[in-house]
């Protein structure tokens, strides 16, 4: 099985959990109806697999009522689980044999799939077999209305293994390795500890720039700053869950649980002095000059502040009990 999933022919099943999102989710699904599939395509069909992860907003109504402006989505539900149940939802009613994970505030380019599919043919005969994923690129937008027309940015850079922006993967390896620990329900991880899954199976990662994905989100304000340091703390929870499944050094710089990044974060918020309180007037000064991802940046040395605490301070509860 392990060298001739991939082939000449790929069925792709497009693995979408979503959450409240029904604006962008709406413009992630136009997306992906209208992608070009040139003649000689590897491409036999593709279906979108949304999973709907408890949402309050009216995602389902709303997509029952648009159903027909959608013919390649098939929809499922579930309580509240968070994304890792429902990505696994999601890859059991996959029909597909290659699945692509995008997060449902992803927009992609028209050639999208096209170009996953073409990197997958490549790296199957440059590898000889499937034991690979390929990974697109993801350009980080706050630009509602045209979220596509943002240009890429250092800061767009990603150095992860394995990260559910915008993947493609055989579905047969995903089985193989166990699919996402749902254990992860708080913010973060639950994807990149299945990488570490993958890589020790042997699998490889392929860059395929060519399929852009643009992730929106709001346009950064102060108001954020509470709900964006409790997913740092629960960051750094689900960071300890991660060590303890992988207790190697590579996860520890990972999840920031080093000497070296409580010096570096510590150095940089002067020991938690540079904080969301002392810092709130100059990030509003730099929001107010139009340049909230500047804001956001700085904000960081914060934020990050706090998942380094959150981590130590799961892992010290972790040890006592």
């Amino acid at each position: 099985m392990g060298n001739s999933v991939v082939g000449e022919n790929v069925f792709f099943s497009v693995v979408i959990p979503t959450y409240n999102r029904k604006p962008i989710l709406e413009k992630c699904l136009r997306a992906l109806e209208v992608q070009d599939l040139g003649d000689s395509t590897p491409i036999t069909g593709y279906e979108i697999v949304l999973v709907d992860d408890g949402s309050t907003d009216g995602t389902l109504e709303w997509l029952a009522a648009h159903q027909e402006e959608f013919p390649h989505v098939r929809c499922f539900e579930q309580d509240h689980q968070g994304p890792a149940a429902a990505r696994n939802l999601g890859v059991e009613q996959a029909q597909g044999d290659t699945i692509i994970f995008i997060d449902s505030d992803l927009v992609v380019l028209s050639n999208f799939l096209q170009a996953h599919a073409e990197a997958l043919v490549q790296g199957q005969k440059k590898l000889g077999s499937d034991r690979f994923f390929t990974y697109g690129a993801v350009i980080n937008t706050a630009n509602f209305d045209h979220p596509t027309s943002e240009p890429y940015k250092v800061t767009d850079f990603s150095a992860a293994f394995f990260a559910t922006g915008n993947v493609a993967i055989p579905k047969h390896w995903l089985e193989k390795v166990g699919l996402f620990d749902t254990r992860f329900q708080l913010y973060g991880w639950e994807d990149l500890e299945l990488g570490v899954r993958l890589k020790n199976l042997g699998l490889q990662l392929i860059k395929c720039p060519a399929a852009v994905g643009y992730h929106w989100h709001p346009a950064f304000r102060l108001e954020q700053i509470p709900n964006l340091i409790d997913k740092e703390i629960q960051r750094g929870r689900m960071g300890v869950l991660f060590y303890q499944k992988h207790p190697t050094w590579e996860v520890r710089m990972m999840i920031q649980m080093t000497w070296i990044h409580r010096l570096l974060w510590g150095i940089l918020s002067l020991n938690g002095a540079l904080n969301e309180r002392t810092m709130a007037p100059f990030l509003q000064w730099l929001i107010n000059l139009g340049k909230p991802q500047l804001a956001l940046e700085v904000a960081r040395i914060f934020l990050n502040w706090y998942n380094v605490k959150g981590v130590y301070e799961a892992y010290a509860q972790l040890k006592h009990s």
